[in-house]
């Protein structure tokens, strides 16, 4: 039904907090029957315990100039597993800090936004059918935000929706069992008209589903598997991550991995898995290593692919997610390789030989198995996406229900775009399969099969994907340019599955 109007629900109680001295989970109410707690807290509270201290904090780093660029360690997010004791919350601060971009090269600090203090957020990590229990506390001095988990198939209470945006001072309580497969999601704020300046900010970490499927493959882990977050920056005089984008998006003047400057990471000779995501607001990545050695693609948005593939080069946008494997089983101690990113012409990471020997390791195919989605020859919906603000003529509002989806049944969705592209078009709710592209690049790559939620759209280009949900009915959605200045501008879609 088109411009059905909704109505934002939930309870409002009050809350404690963590204890600021031991930083241990709080209990909870074991009686409430939602998801949601907002509770009201003083910001003057909030200022005196939102700050990790910055001896662990990490962030910006030194601008580019002439000379030898000095490269710094590359700076890698503290894991924290989501399955906390019955009866608690893990705490999830997002808060002003100060972080230490550089490194060797010499301290250098920023003022950002960030969760729980470090830049990115700490990685989160569950197994499937593990239930995650989070208590988000908006430690903003005078903005409301609300936490999405992009990629995680969970219910409305539970997806981050602006409707649900809490104001500063408050909490907002998530609860949710892990329902799929295992891959590397991103978590982000999602307020409506302020999720780009939040992200750009700071506000962002990885989130690591693992399963037994997995397991059995004994992919590199431990030292041999690094989350690499790409993204753009710009800083002010002081040295501070400043966000100033256009209406066509934000294009930050440098690049940083991780939240390091310049970084560089020592292997050892053997195999690296690389969990990549690009968490800029608007830029697309065309990386490729600088020796010209092939990565081996096994996984991308949600999780592994049938079976690996070899590519040289991969294009990817905002919000898409790679797993990568690199062998370095070639590199001796001392030599080095960059990866690169060919469209800025930017290097971005450095590579350096240890000598040591390392993990070997051929991935076996098949990799996975995964049924592809049967269903109409015809498009069911399409979708255009026009200008920097609108899709099929609307512009969002929060309030407004645009269209609904058949719980259980499979569409097939026709993305075009009227120009302003790149588009990567997201959908919240379900995982879709990239079917087809006419126009433009013409083809759907190999980084782009199995499962996907977000897909990059070119001008001039179609692309066709089948897509089901089944996993909660009566849940209200958004389908949006993950372009966030485009998102932000209204580009976005209310959906409801019933």
């Amino acid at each position: 039904m088109r411009n059905q109007r909704i109505e934002k629900t939930g309870s409002v109680e009050a809350a404690p907090l963590e204890d600021k001295e031991t930083g241990q989970p709080i209990s909870r109410d074991l009686t409430r029957r939602t998801f949601i707690t907002a509770a009201t807290a003083s910001v003057a509270a909030l200022a005196a315990a939102r700050i990790i201290p910055p001896g662990i904090l990490r962030a910006v780093a030194a601008p580019r100039g002439g000379g030898a660029v000095v490269r710094n360690a590359l700076h890698i997010p503290p894991v924290t597993p989501v399955q906390v004791p019955p009866g608690t919350f893990l705490p999830l601060w997002a808060a002003p800090a100060t972080v230490d971009l550089g490194g060797e090269g010499g301290h250098k600090y920023s003022s950002v936004l960030a969760y729980n203090g470090t830049f990115p957020g700490p990685t989160l990590i569950a197994r499937q059918g593990d239930v995650a229990a989070i208590r988000l506390h908006n430690g903003l001095t005078n903005e409301p935000t609300i936490t999405h988990w992009h990629g995680m198939v969970v219910p409305t209470v539970a997806d981050g929706h602006p409707l649900y945006a809490i104001a500063p001072g408050a909490t907002y309580d998530y609860e949710f069992q892990i329902n799929q497969r295992a891959c590397l999601n991103f978590y982000h704020p999602h307020p409506h008209m302020l999720t780009s300046k939040q992200v750009n900010l700071g506000l962002a970490g990885g989130f690591i589903v693992r399963d037994a499927e997995e397991d059995n493959l004994h992919l590199p882990s431990g030292v041999y598997e690094v989350p690499l977050i790409l993204r753009d920056a710009s800083f002010d005089s002081a040295g501070n991550l400043t966000y100033n984008p256009t209406s066509s998006g934000f294009f930050g003047k440098t690049s940083l991995v991780n939240g390091t400057l310049n970084p560089k990471l020592n292997v050892d000779r053997g195999v690296y898995r690389f969990r990549v995501l690009n968490g800029s607001n608007a830029r697309v990545y065309r990386i490729a290593l600088s020796n010209g050695a092939p990565f081996t693609v096994i996984g991308n948005d949600g999780g592994l692919l049938e079976s690996a593939v070899s590519v040289s080069q991969i294009e990817f946008g905002p919000g898409e997610r790679l797993d990568l494997l690199v062998d370095f089983s070639g590199l001796s101690g001392g030599n080095k390789i960059m990866l690169r990113d060919l469209a800025a012409r930017w290097d971005l990471i450095e590579f350096v030989g240890t000598g040591n020997g390392g993990y070997a390791y051929t991935p076996p195919s098949p990799l996975s198995t995964i049924v592809s989605l049967s269903g109409p020859t015809n498009v069911t919906r399409l979708f255009s996406f026009e200008g920097m603000h609108s899709i099929n003529g609307l512009r969002y509002e929060m309030n407004r229900i645009d269209f609904q989806v058949p719980f259980g049944v499979t569409e097939r969705w026709r993305f075009t775009t009227k120009g302003n592209a790149p588009h990567p078009v997201h959908v919240h709710g379900a995982s879709f399969q990239v079917v087809s592209r006419s126009g433009g690049r013409g083809q759907v790559f190999p980084w782009e099969r199995g499962w996907k939620d977000t897909v990059l759209l070119n001008d001039k280009e179609a692309v066709e994907v089948l897509i089901r949900f089944d996993q909660y009915r009566s849940s209200l959605y958004l389908l949006h340019c993950h372009q966030l200045e485009h998102e932000d501008q209204g580009m976005m879609s209310n959906f409801e599955v019933v």
